[in-house]
C-alpha cells in the first residue's frame, strides 16, 4: 500500500551529510570469508541499511529517478531525492533529475519516457507497486531498453495486506521479460546492483535488482563500499554511447510501438532470443571483472557446503545467508549436504544450475518465498525441475542417476527462517521418500505439509554478543541502536549487524531490536536466539510480553523503571521474577524518563539507554564508549545548538550516575514460568489475545478462517 505520508517528512534528515554515503573517508579493509585474493585499492568501510547501500549504486549510476513512495522501499527514493536536492552529482558530474509522481505507474512511466529519450533511469518499488508497473515493463523489455529497478521484494496484498516481505512481487512479473538478479546480503546489494546497472546495459535486457524487503532492505551491515572509480570501471562506456544513441530523436527518426497482425508478431517476438540467450554470459563476465576489483567474486549460482554433497537446498535471497551458516555446523559433523545459491533467476541459465551441482547429488531441496495456489508448484521449483528433466533426457546427461527434485515454501511475509528449519529439510531429504510441496516455518494442521522442526537446535556463536532491546516507536529506541551499531562497526575492526521488529503500526507501536557485535562478519539473518543482554525501555512490557524468552542463562538485564532501586524487585511481576532467577540474571534499573524530563527531551530516553547498555555489555571499553556517544551526539545535534548539545552530555553523565544494580534473591518460588500466551484455540477473542500477547507465531493453520 503506498505510504503517501511517510517521506515528506523525512528526506530533509534522510540526507544525513556526515553518515552519507557520499561522504566518507577511508577506513582499514575487510577481508570477507571466501573472498578472493584482492588488488591494492583504496577501501572504506561503512555500516548501511540495505536500501542505502542500493540507492548509492543507483544514484550514482543514473540521471533520471522517477520515484513513489511504498514500504519497504519507500528509502531508496528519500536518499536519491535528498542527494538530488543537495546537488551531489553522479558519476557524469551531473546531478540526477528526482521526480516524485503520483502513482507507482507513473514512475514506470515516466521511467519509460525518459529511457526513449536515451537517460540513464531507475526507480525503487515493492509489492503492488511493482504490479502498477507490469504494463510499461512489458514495453521497456520489448524495447530491448536498459534500466535497473530496484525491489526490496515484499508480499503482495491477497486475504490480507501485508508490508512485510516476500518473493510474491517479483514472481508476479517473471513473464515481462525482465532479468532478475537476486542479492542475499547488504554487501551483495551493493555489488549486484553495480552487476545490474552494467549488465543491462551490455544485454540490452532491462534488469530487476532484488533483495528481501526489510529482513536485507532494512537490515544494518559493516560492508566494504564500493567506489566511484569501481562503478566507472565495470559501466561500459560503449554500451552507454549506444544507449542514447538509440534515443528518439529528430536527427534520426525511427518508428516505435507499432501495431503487429498475426502475419508478423510471432516473428518478431522470438527475434529477441539472442539477446537472453546472451544476458547469462554479460552478468558472469561482469561479476568477474567486479571480483578482479574487490576479491568477492560472485557466479550466476554459487555452491556451498560439502564436495561431495549428496543432500542440496536451491534457494535465493536472505535465505541463503541462514542455509549457508547451517552448512557449516553441519558439515563439521560429517553431514554431505550443501546448498546452491541463486543469483541470476531470470533468464535461467540451467548449464551454470547444473556446473554448480555436485555429481554425488541424490536429493534437490528447492525452497520459495512465494506461493503460487493451483500451480503445479512454486516458481524455483517449477524451473529447476524443468532443468533437471531436460538435463536426464539431454544426449549426455551429466548426472549418472536423475536427482529427485522436491520443494517446498518458507519464510511467507516475513516469516522467520532459522538455523533449525534449514536442518530440517535437509532432515527431511534423508528420508527414503521426501516430502514435496512442503512447508517449513508454520503448523499445518490442514493439509499437513509442514515439516517438524527441532526448536533446540540453534548456532549462536559464542564470540558474537547478542543484545534485545524492547522498546516503544517514537522513544528514540532504534534510533539509539543504529548509533551504537555505528560506533562499534565504523570505529572497531569488529563486524556488526542490527534488525528492527517493527509492528506494521510504526510509530507508538512495540519495537524489537536485535543487534550481534563479533570479530567476523556475520551472517545471521534470523531473529536472535539467545541474548547476552536484554534492555526492556518500557516498564509496562514486563506484564503484556515475555521479554525475557531470548536472554541465555547468566545474561544481563536492563529496565527502564519510574519505581525506586529499593522498591524495583517487588514492582517487577511475579512471572518475570522467578525467571530472572531461574536464568541466574544480573539486573540492573534506570529511571530514563524522570533523567530525559530533567534535561528537558521529554520522552526521548534513547542517549541515557544508550550509555547504559554500553557501560554494561562491555561490548567496548567504557571510557571509549562514552567518548563516542559524545562525539555522535555533537554530529546528529550540533545543528540544534549548544543547548541541546550540552543536554545530552548531562544526560550520558546522568545515566551512569542512576544505573543501580538490583539484587536478585538466590531463590524464588521457582515455579515455572507462564507463558504469555493463551493455549491454541480457534475462539475469535483468544486468538486475538493470542496475537496481542505476541504469540501468532505458534498458531496453527486450523485457527484461521479461509
Amino acid at each position: 500500500m503506498p505510504d503517501t505520508t511517510e517521506r515528506r517528512a523525512r528526506t530533509r534528515k534522510a540526507a544525513r551529510t556526515e553518515d552519507s554515503p557520499m561522504s566518507q573517508t577511508p577506513n582499514s579493509s575487510l577481508s570477507p570469508a571466501g573472498a578472493v585474493p584482492r588488488p591494492a585499492r583504496e577501501i572504506r568501510q561503512l555500516c548501511l541499511e540495505g536500501n542505502d547501500a542500493a540507492a548509492h549504486v543507483a544514484y550514482r549510476a543514473s540521471e533520471v529517478i522517477a520515484i513513489y513512495p511504498i514500504t519497504p522501499s519507500s528509502l531508496m527514493g528519500e536518499l536519491a531525492d535528498a542527494w538530488s536536492a543537495q546537488g551531489v552529482p553522479n558519476l557524469f558530474g551531473t546531478t540526477p533529475r528526482v521526480i516524485e509522481m503520483q502513482s507507482e505507474g507513473g514512475a514506470a512511466g515516466a521511467v519509460h519516457g525518459a529511457l526513449q529519450a536515451g537517460a540513464l533511469c531507475t526507480t525503487f518499488t515493492s509489492s503492488q507497486g511493482l504490479l502498477l508497473m507490469i504494463p510499461n515493463m512489458y514495453k521497456i523489455a520489448g524495447e530491448l531498453t536498459s534500466t535497473v529497478f530496484h525491489i526490496a521484494a515484499r508480499t503482495v496484498a491477497t486475504h490480507a495486506l501485508s508490508i512485510f516481505g516476500d518473493h510474491s512481487d517479483v514472481m508476479a512479473t517473471r513473464q515481462t521479460g525482465w532479468a532478475m538478479l537476486f542479492s542475499s546480503s547488504v554487501q551483495e546489494i551493493m555489488d549486484l546492483a553495480l552487476v545490474s546497472h552494467a549488465s543491462t546495459l551490455e544485454a540490452r535486457v532491462p534488469f530487476l535488482h532484488v533483495f528481501d524487503g526489510f529482513r536485507t532492505s532494512h537490515e544494518i551491515q559493516k560492508i566494504e563500499m564500493l567506489s566511484d572509480d569501481d562503478l566507472r570501471a565495470l559501466l561500459p562506456p560503449a554500451a552507454m554511447r549506444a544507449h542514447r544513441e538509440r534515443a528518439l530523436s529528430p536527427d534520426h527518426p525511427v518508428v516505435r510501438g507499432t501495431a503487429h497482425n498475426p502475419d508478423t508478431y510471432f516473428q518478431a517476438r522470438e527475434a529477441v532470443n539472442p539477446f537472453y540467450l546472451a544476458t547469462p554470459a554479460h552478468v558472469q563476465r561482469l561479476m568477474d571483472a567486479l571480483a578482479a576489483r574487490t576479491g568477492r567474486q560472485y557466479h550466476l549460482f554459487d555452491y556451498v557446503g560439502a564436495p561431495d554433497a549428496e543432500r542440496v537446498i536451491v534457494a535465493m535471497g536472505s535465505a541463503c545467508e541462514t542455509i549457508e551458516t547451517t552448512l557449516d555446523a553441519l558439515v563439521k559433523r560429517g553431514e554431505k549436504v550443501g546448498a546452491v545459491k541463486v543469483r541470476l533467476f531470470r533468464p535461467f541459465d540451467a548449464r551454470a544450475l547444473f556446473a554448480a551441482l555436485p555429481l554425488t547429488t541424490k536429493v534437490i531441496s528447492v525452497l520459495d518465498r512465494t506461493k503460487e495456489p493451483g500451480a503445479a508448484g512454486e516458481p524455483l521449483y517449477q524451473d529447476v525441475v524443468t532443468a533437471v528433466l531436460e538435463d536426464a533426457q539431454s544426449a549426455s546427461p551429466r548426472f549418472a542417476k536423475t536427482p529427485r527434485v522436491v520443494g517446498g515454501r518458507y519464510g511467507l511475509s516475513s516469516k522467520e527462517f532459522t538455523p533449525a528449519m534449514v536442518k530440517a529439510v535437509f532432515d527431511d531429504a534423508a528420508r527414503p521418500t521426501p516430502m514435496n510441496h512442503f512447508t517449513v516455518g508454520i503448523v499445518d494442521d490442514v493439509t499437513h505439509t509442514s515439516l517438524p522442526v527441532d526448536a533446540s537446535f540453534r548456532l549462536e556463536e559464542k564470540d558474537v554478543v547478542r543484545a534485545v532491546f524492547w522498546g516503544l516507536g517514537s522513544d528514540g529506541t532504534v534510533g539509539a541502536n543504529k548509533n551504537s551499531i555505528k560506533i562499534i562497526g565504523e570505529q572497531t575492526d569488529r563486524f556488526v549487524q542490527g534488525y528492527f521488529v517493527y509492528d506494521s503500526k510504526k510509530s507508538g507501536a512495540r519495537t524489537v531490536s536485535h543487534l550481534r557485535f563479533g570479530p567476523d562478519p556475520i551472517r545471521s539473518p534470523y531473529l536472535i536466539e539467545e541474548a547476552d543482554f536484554v534492555a526492556v525501555h518500557q516498564f509496562g512490557f514486563l506484564e503484556r510480553y515475555d521479554t525475557l524468552a531470548l536472554a541465555r542463562e547468566g545474561a544481563t538485564m536492563l529496565i527502564n523503571t519510574p519505581h525506586d532501586p529499593a522498591t524495583v524487585w517487588e514492582r517487577i511481576p511475579e512471572r518475570v521474577r522467578d525467571e530472572i532467577v531461574a536464568k541466574k540474571l544480573r539486573l540492573f534499573a534506570i529511571d530514563a524518563f524522570r533523567l530525559a524530563h530533567e534535561h528537558g527531551m521529554g520522552v526521548r530516553i534513547n542517549t541515557i539507554m544508550q550509555t547504559a547498555f554500553f557501560a554494561l555489555s562491555g561490548v567496548l571499553p567504557r571510557e571509549d564508549a562514552i567518548a563516542q556517544i559524545k562525539h555522535y551526539i555533537q554530529k546528529t545535534y550540533g545543528k540544534r545548538g549548544e543547548v541541546v548539545v550540552k543536554a545530552n552530555h548531562a544526560m550520558v553523565d546522568g545515566a551512569l550516575a542512576q544505573l543501580h544494580e538490583i539484587k536478585v534473591p538466590a531463590a524464588g518460588s521457582r515455579r515455572a514460568a507462564a507463558s504469555q500466551t493463551p493455549a491454541p484455540s480457534t475462539n475469535g477473542n483468544d486468538i486475538l489475545a493470542r496475537l496481542l500477547a505476541g504469540g501468532g507465531d505458534s498458531l496453527p493453520v486450523s485457527a484461521f478462517p479461509v
